[in-house]
């Protein structure tokens, strides 16, 4: 029962699916299938060297490669790989189906990213699957690999088409292709360009003889991708004006607060005026009233002489 909800559980909760797959292990570890539903859990978690080491006991007791490009993808999750890359030129390697042969292939070439043989990687890749007319159940996942591995050794114009391959090919969003168009869009030189490179790319898919009739044709998605590469310019010269304006509001209002600090200024030093006037002229009449004082005592003096 832990091992039929390992199954059902493992694309929706992987968590959850790793708990029974883990209990299933200790109520019968010498079964593969047991161990192999641990190693898969486990890699979907990210639990790496569990992984790693439950998909070996499974190809131990059951014979074959196994899983080998998750076995080589946790090697190199864990910082080996050289490792990765040794299971791909591995005796096992020549005895997996197309599919996996494929998967490790796109495993492989991370590692060589990761020990810094870009081009190797790119190399590696150019293999008879990597065929933009097939539709294959691996096609858009070995299409995107190869175009982020151009990507990374500058070759951005071939990247954009292979994307574009990717993009077409993936019913399933299984990558962010389509993003990853909108980020190189703009470098190489906006909605023009882009229509080019599309309309190469879908030449590509469709074959020569096709071409005088569906080259012309660009996918809604690139021309929506267009369409949003000229909105986002205008909503950038949008802005800019909005930014001018707002800079035009703020030195206006920094003008005003001066005029009005200014005329603040000059009120104030016309209330010190009016008040030191008020000031002097009750000082000049104390004085004229002292002194009309002292005339008057002066002339009672004299009469009284």
């Amino acid at each position: 029962m832990h091992l039929i909800a390992a199954g059902q559980l493992i694309d929706s909760e992987p968590e959850r699916s790793l708990e029974h797959a883990r209990y299933a292990r200790q109520r019968a570890p010498r079964i593969p299938s047991v161990r192999e539903a641990n190693g898969l859990a486990a890699y979907l978690t990210g639990e790496w060297n569990e992984a790693l080491s439950e998909l070996r006991a499974a190809r131990r007791m059951a014979g074959g490669p196994g899983h080998l490009a998750i076995m080589a993808d946790c090697e190199r999750a864990m910082g080996r790989p050289e490792r990765a890359v040794e299971l791909s030129r591995s005796e096992e390697a020549t005895q997996l189906d197309q599919e996996d042969s494929v998967e490790l292939r796109i495993v492989a070439a991370g590692a060589r990213r990761d020990l810094g043989e870009i081009e190797a990687s790119v190399v590696s890749l150019q293999i008879a699957e990597l065929d933009p007319k097939l539709q294959e159940p691996w096609s858009a996942r070995l299409f995107y690999a190869y175009a982020d591995n151009l990507a990374a050794a500058g070759r951005e114009r071939e990247a954009f088409t292979w994307f574009v391959h990717a993009a077409n090919a993936d019913d399933e969003d299984e990558t962010d292709a389509p993003d990853r168009l909108e980020e190189l869009a703009e470098k190489l030189g906006g909605p023009d360009a882009v229509e080019e490179l599309v309309t190469e790319a879908e030449a590509a898919e469709i074959g020569d003889d096709d071409f005088d009739d569906d080259a012309a044709e660009v996918d809604d998605d690139f021309d929506e991708l267009d369409e949003k590469l000229e909105e986002e310019a205008g909503s950038e010269a949008a802005a800019d004006d909005e930014t001018a304006d707002n800079e035009a509001a703020d030195n206006e209002t920094a003008d005003d607060k001066a005029v009005d600090d200014e005329a603040a200024d000059d009120k104030i030093a016309d209330d010190k005026i009016a008040d030191d006037k008020i000031a002097d002229d009750a000082t000049a009449d104390v004085k004229a009233t002292e002194k009309a004082a002292d005339a008057d005592n002066a002339g009672g003096g004299a009469r009284a002489q």
